[in-house]
């Protein structure tokens, strides 16, 4: 309580108050009580006067007696006053302290002159007899027209003093003793009144301060009583609202944390976008897409994180014309295809618009690839088909019944048809492996085993075209974990694609070996090589480097394509080292057994 600065304006305005009212009380009273003193003394002075001058009037008869001063003296002590007898001609006729010879004429003195007028009179003055000040009270003895003299009691102002001094200080000490009583219970009324406000005002900074569970105990019925069960009722209520708050912030915030969740694991880019062009929210995704230009992109334009005037334009458009809007546009830094559909939000103004952002460069790719995939798949048949047409129409136009010839057309036409069926075959079975309707058994093959299979049913090919087919071992066994069949496809299509295109006198090499996890199968040639500009699209279907000399050697164009799809099913990869010339190096690697 006495650290509460309000306690001290208030004490401090009481204080101020109950002493000011003091300070008035005391000197209020001492001016009354002063100017009662005097008149107490004036009316001592007075009634000594009055008994003198009855005493004393033969005095003013007959004259002085030779006891007069003796008496003057003796009634002066006793009373306690310096008495005078003045003769009307201002002559001193007795005095009980001096002696009437050495004494001034008193005709002019303040108070005689007073006396002759008034028949009494009263000053106050220093006394040319004894040098001190004094009070005179003087009567006048006789009529004012012929008055014999007067009677003068005179007291020293120094006793008058003293006495208005010990009544002032009487005033002064029960002023002090009234003041610091009033003082003592002011402060205990106004520390009862603080302190519950001190109370009230420490739970108020404490549920500021986030403490919430503050209720104060003030016993009291008057309006500070009343204050603090309204205060209570308000923590109570406070402290329930806060508790819903924090549960509903709780929940959403878990709300938040799973819509960001959702929003920042979706495929599709998305970003909101407020009235005034600011960017509030952008996924993952978006930010991959677009690739701001910079990343502290929340409440920046989106003019200035996005450099792209389309979709600028599509913002704007949203925001001032239409309520929905699709583009598909190219990404220059990425090389993306996307499409882009903005939504405007409802509201009037807008408050924003929400853009998503499809990348639909795969679907463009996948549909290039499939047209490209529905023209050389027409290309392919139809290139047999026309064949077998022209030498079917040839026979039935009479080449038939020529004997030199009619048998080579035949020929002609079972090798056309061949062909298509094993391009037939072909795509049915990569087919099947990309929608994976074959069912492969993996198991564990051993490389050596296959590959020596492989190479005793190809050696007979590599010798007709006078090539040196070579088998370079691991040193120890290897074994694959993939199915034997597709593994024996794999190296067939490798093996016969190195035959095909090296030359005679050539040399085709298999190797095998095991590296950490997975294992590796080389097939080299020394063919005519493939250029760095194809290498990427060899394994592509129907993709051939030199169209001719494939027709010619009978490939379909699917052989790689299907290699590469079966080494993908089992777990491994293909990849080409070739130089224009010097020949090829096709490398497959499997998951070790």
């Amino acid at each position: 309580m006495l650290s509460s600065r309000l306690f001290w304006k208030v004490f401090a305005v009481y204080a101020v108050l109950t002493l000011v009212a003091a300070t008035v009380l005391v000197a209020v009273l001492s001016s009354r009580q002063r100017d009662i003193v005097i008149q107490r003394v004036e009316q001592r002075l007075h009634d000594s006067a009055v008994l003198l001058r009855d005493d004393m009037s033969d005095v003013f008869q007959h004259g002085p007696g030779a006891d007069l001063q003796a008496t003057l003296k003796r009634l002066g002590e006793q009373t306690g006053t310096r008495m005078t007898l003045v003769a009307d001609d201002g002559t001193v006729l007795g005095d009980s302290i001096e002696a009437p010879a050495v004494m001034e004429n008193h005709r002019n003195r303040e108070e005689l002159l007073q006396a002759r007028t008034n028949e009494f009179g009263v000053s106050q003055r220093p006394s040319p007899t004894l040098g001190i000040p004094m009070m005179y009270v003087a009567l006048r003895v006789g009529q004012r027209e012929s008055p014999a003299g007067f009677a003068r009691v005179a007291m020293p102002l120094e006793s008058v003093h003293a006495q208005v001094t010990s009544v002032r200080r009487l005033i002064l000490v029960t002023a002090f003793l009234v003041s610091l009583v009033a003082l003592t219970l002011t402060c205990i009324v106004v520390g009862r009144i603080i302190q519950p406000l001190a109370t009230l005002t420490q739970a108020a900074k404490a549920i500021a301060d986030g403490d919430i569970q503050q209720e104060v105990d003030v016993r009291s019925r008057d309006e500070l009583g009343t204050l603090a069960e309204s205060f209570n009722l308000m923590s109570r209520q406070l402290s329930s609202r806060i508790n819903e708050l924090d549960q509903k912030g709780r929940e959403f915030a878990e709300n938040n944390a799973r819509l960001e969740a959702v929003l920042g694991g979706m495929i599709e880019g998305l970003v909101a976008v407020d009235g005034g062009e600011r960017i509030l929210f952008a996924n993952r995704a978006a930010h991959a897409l677009l690739e701001f230009a910079t990343r502290d992109f929340a409440g920046r334009p989106i003019w200035e994180a996005v450099r792209n005037p389309k979709i600028q334009g599509v913002v704007r458009k949203a925001l001032e014309i239409r309520p929905h809007e699709r583009i598909e546009l190219e990404l220059p830094r990425t090389q993306s295809i996307v499409q882009l559909s903005a939504t405007r939000l409802p509201g009037d103004p807008c408050p924003g618009v929400i853009l998503v952002l499809y990348d639909v460069t795969e679907l463009r790719r996948l549909e290039n690839i499939r047209q490209q995939f529905v023209s050389n798949v027409s290309h392919e048949l139809k290139t047999p088909l026309t064949s077998i047409k022209a030498y079917t129409e040839t026979l039935l136009g009479g080449a038939i019944d020529d004997p030199d010839h009619n048998r080579e057309f035949l020929r002609r036409i079972e090798e056309q048809a061949e062909r298509l069926h094993s391009l037939i075959l072909d795509l049915l079975r990569l087919a099947r492996i990309e929608s994976g309707e074959d069912a492969f058994v993996l198991a564990t093959v051993s490389l050596g085993e296959l590959v020596d299979s492989c190479a005793e049913e190809h050696a007979g090919n590599a010798e007709s075209k006078q090539l040196t087919l070579q088998t370079q071992p691991a040193p120890s066994a290897v074994n694959v974990l993939a199915d034997a069949e597709g593994l024996r496809t794999i190296l067939d299509n490798l093996i016969e694609n190195a035959i095909n295109y090296t030359p005679a006198g050539g040399q085709v090499r298999i190797r095998w070996y095991a590296e950490e996890f997975m294992a590796s199968l080389e097939v080299t040639d020394t063919g005519v090589g493939i250029a760095a500009e194809h290498q990427s699209r060899i394994f592509e279907r129907f993709y051939r480097v030199d169209q001719a000399r494939s027709r010619e050697l009978g490939g379909t164009g699917l052989g790689l394509s299907i290699v590469k799809h079966l080494a993908r099913e089992f777990g491994g990869s293909i990849e080409v080292a070739s130089q224009l010339g010097k020949g090829s190096t096709f490398t497959v690697r499997l998951p070790l057994a």
